[in-house]
């Protein structure tokens, strides 16, 4: 299997998962990618080590440009299995090999791996590695995602190895964002960029920020970004960094999304009329049936949009579990600048709606109240109140919006 130059002696060396469609809860319909990435100097270095379930993949790559024995250094700039469960299979090839990663990194490794045999030294930000012609630059990134990460900076190259920052889960036979935007668009591109950080970053935009703003302290000039899930950009790594910059500081659109589920359609009937009344704001409106819709492509339409309502009919006492589950994953990626509120239809008693708020309340998000319950269907006389609903929030949204 061919490896891939990023640049003269630096190849990309990883896996396309084609199939996978669940990472570990996140729905990925475009699957992903598992990049690592060696650097062929006098001391051969390995950037990551890919899911076990594709290190063979990956040595196959390896070996078409050198025996894997000749691997003086490999660094792991994350632990999670996707990035590194493969490593003792490589170790079985290069057993000599100097394993760099953080502190976090190690103690890490030392649960997943016997680690017995293995030279491993602690590198923080600031510490560098030569291996010849080239210097690496090793950058702690700690909660981003996991404690342990890091990113490599290859100084004579400019390549910014991000592990996952900057990732996309997108599989796809190009390498690289020019060749993907030429034969795909760059709408699908920017989507999955979306997408990623919607559902595995949302929580760290201040932490972003800050990581953002010491590489540009360090002075670090950056013709390639590397992550280790997706696309390599190499025709425009600026845009993808304000693109992150842009969501770390909330940066959404003015338009509303409703998520709801439904029961016997009588909230899904007080969606469409909701709907009509945002509309009328001239706001646009996406409506999404959470049975119809992984909660991640949720999550990422949420996030893009800088209004929210949320429906939900009442069962018993409390909310619909499909809408239950999207509020706690939504609960865990702590969104902030956001305008939201409920709806929804209950029987002899109510609950789902003041349920939804007080979620919403806790995340403390902009919220609404007190929202709008509807008995069993609706009628003619309650569309029209689920019109004005919709259209009031719009005013809102857009009162809130001028704001950011």
């Amino acid at each position: 299997m061919d490896a891939v130059e990023i640049k003269p002696d630096v190849y990309w060396v990883g896996a396309i998962d084609w199939a996978i469609r669940d990472f570990h809860g996140y729905i990925t319909p475009r699957g992903s990618t598992y990049n690592n990435y060696l650097v062929l100097d006098e001391n051969i270095t390995l950037l990551d080590a890919v899911k076990h379930d594709f290190v063979d993949v990956s040595i196959s790559r390896i070996k078409s440009l050198t025996d894997p024995r000749r691997i003086k250094n490999i660094v792991i700039n994350h632990i999670e299995p996707d990035h590194a469960s493969g490593l003792d299979e490589i170790m079985k090839l290069t057993s000599q090999a100097t394993i760099y990663c953080t502190e976090k990194g190690k103690k890490g490794l030392e649960r997943f791996f016997d680690t017995s045999e293995w030279n491993i030294k602690v590198v923080k930000t600031g510490d560098e590695l030569n291996i010849g012609k080239r210097t690496l630059l090793f950058i702690e990134t700690p909660m981003l995602h996991w404690p342990d990460s890091m990113m490599t900076y290859i100084k004579e190259d400019k390549i910014l190895v991000s592990q996952d920052g900057f990732g996309q889960h997108l599989a796809s036979s190009q390498r690289f964002d020019d060749e993907f935007i030429r034969c795909a668009s760059m709408f699908e591109l920017e989507d999955a960029v979306w997408d990623y950080y919607a559902n595995i970053l949302m929580p760290f935009g201040s932490l972003i920020k800050q990581k953002i703003a010491e590489i540009g302290k360090l002075g670090l000039q950056i013709d390639i970004i590397a992550p280790d899930h997706g696309v390599v950009w190499r025709e425009n790594p600026e845009k993808v960094i304000q693109m992150y910059l842009d969501m770390a500081n909330g940066k959404a659109e003015e338009r509303a999304v409703i998520i709801y589920d439904t029961m016997w359609h009588s909230t899904e009937k007080m969606a469409q009329a909701i709907m009509e009344g945002v509309r009328a704001e001239g706001v646009d409106c996406k409506v999404l049936k959470l049975r119809a819709t992984s909660t991640s492509v949720a999550v990422k339409e949420f996030w893009r949009a800088r209004g929210c309502l949320v429906g939900s009919p009442t069962l018993n006492n409390g909310i619909f579990p499909y809408v239950g589950e999207f509020l706690i994953y939504l609960k865990g990626l702590r969104p902030k600048n956001r305008i939201v509120s409920a709806f929804g239809s209950y029987g002899w008693g109510g609950g789902a709606v003041k349920e939804i708020l007080e979620s919403f309340k806790n995340m403390k998000l902009e919220t609404v109240e007190p929202g709008l319950g509807v008995n069993y269907k609706a009628s003619k006389e309650d569309e029209k109140r689920c019109y004005e609903f919709g259209r009031q929030f719009a005013e809102r949204l857009k009162e809130y919006h001028k704001r950011f």
